[in-house]
This record gives C-alpha cells, structure tokens and sequence, in this order.
C-alpha cells in the first residue's frame, strides 16, 4: 500500500533535466559526443545528451541513464559540473539543469544512437555544430574546466590508450590547453612525478626514430588523483 504523503508543497516546482558532457581523445584532438534530437523543441539540431530526471532516481543516476539511452555508453565515471538555472533557457518552461562532465578513451566506447536522439556523434570541441538550448555555455564552461584540471590531477590516464609515447602525451597537454610547451621543460615535469612505466616497447613502422611507449604507473596515478598537484608549464 502506497504510504500517504502528508505534506504539499505550495510553490510551483521546475522540472528538473541532466546533460553530459563526454570528452574523448583521438591521438590529434579532443572531441565531445553529441546527439542529433529528434523531437521538438529543437528538432533536427544537435545537443549534449541528457533528459529529465525521474522521481526515483538522483540526477546522477538520470545523467547515467540518459547518457545510455541515448548513445549506448555506459559504466563511466561522471563529475558533477555545474547547475544551470537561467529562466530562459528551456522554451518549454522552468528547466533547471544538472551537468556532468566525463573523459574517456575514444577508441573504446561507440556512439549510437537511441530514445529520442536520432544520431550520435563525436565532434571536435573546435569544430563542431551550433548546439540547441544553452549547451554552448554549458561546454565552454566544462573545457574552462577540462584547462584547470589537467594541471592538478594526471587526467590522461582517462584519455590516452594503455600505451603511448611522451609526444603523444605532451600533444594531449598542448590541445587542451591550447598552447604550445617546451618538449624538455614538459619531459622533465613529467618525469619527476615518478607517473609513468617506461615498457620495453617502441614504436614500429614509423619515418622517423623510433619513439618508447609508455603506461601510466595506476599506484601513483591514484594516489596523485586524490593528493593533486600544481602542474604549472
């Protein structure tokens, strides 16, 4: 039997929606996943995935079964971002949204599309489409944090394959950031972190002299994630 509920609110209540914000690697750029909708308002034009929240679920859990339903991919980490509250920001009516913000290995989770979106895509964060609602704002302020984060948490663990080399990882750090960095200054910073497992493994097939690979040391790599440091170039 349903438990009555003795309390009523007397104030009109915003819905309340998630959008995520993916961020993926590539080895050349950084890129986030979009979804083409499919319904109105906005039809046609492409978004963050993201929906309502149910009433059973936290809008943790809405973002993770949204970021599904709509794209296929799941079992993510996800970080709160930020609550988007402007009064117009929906043609719907009140909205108030919940971002959440992710890095994944590219190469290891495939787009498709589901529920209400009819495409699913991933597009350089440089280049990619207008977007519908205010999610322009909402991913300029999720790179704005992608830039502070990366120097003080070793966050290509999340980006790069298992494996790759030191130019590969200073490439990550200079599209980020979008600047260019000293190879010897970069090296050295790096190295003094003791993060890396220099492997017995180099690159093949290649024009030029044959570069080492490398894998994140996941020991160090967690106990910096949590401690942080000030990685400034």
């Amino acid at each position: 039997m349903e438990k009555e509920n003795k309390y009523c609110y007397k104030y009109p209540r915003p819905a309340v929606t998630t959008d995520c914000i993916i961020f993926g690697f590539d080895e050349s750029d950084l890129k986030v996943l979009l979804i083409e909708r499919g319904i109105e308002p906005f039809k046609g034009k492409w978004a963050l995935p993201g929906g309502f929240v149910h009433m059973d679920e936290t809008t943790e859990e809405g973002a993770k079964r949204e970021l599904f339903e709509e794209t296929g991919i799941k079992d993510v980490y996800i970080e709160q971002l930020f609550t988007f509250s402007d009064l117009e920001r929906d043609p719907r009516g009140r909205v108030i949204s919940v971002a959440y913000f992710s890095l994944v290995q590219l190469n290891k989770y495939e787009a498709k599309a589901g529920d209400d979106a009819k495409r699913a895509k991933w597009f350089s964060v440089k280049n990619g489409p207008s977007l519908a609602f205010d999610h322009e704002k909402i991913l300029r302020m999720a790179l704005y944090r992608l830039k502070g984060k990366i120097r003080y948490q070793p966050i290509g663990f999340e980006l790069l394959s298992e494996k790759f080399t030191f130019t590969e990882l200073q490439h990550l750090y200079e599209v980020i950031l979008e600047m260019s960095i000293d190879k010897r200054n970069f090296r050295k910073k790096i190295q003094k972190m003791d993060l890396l497992i220099e492997l017995d493994e180099k690159q093949e097939n290649v024009a030029h002299k044959a570069a080492k690979y490398y894998k994140f040391n996941k020991t160090k790599y967690e106990e910096l994630s949590l401690k942080g440091f000030n990685f400034e170039i």
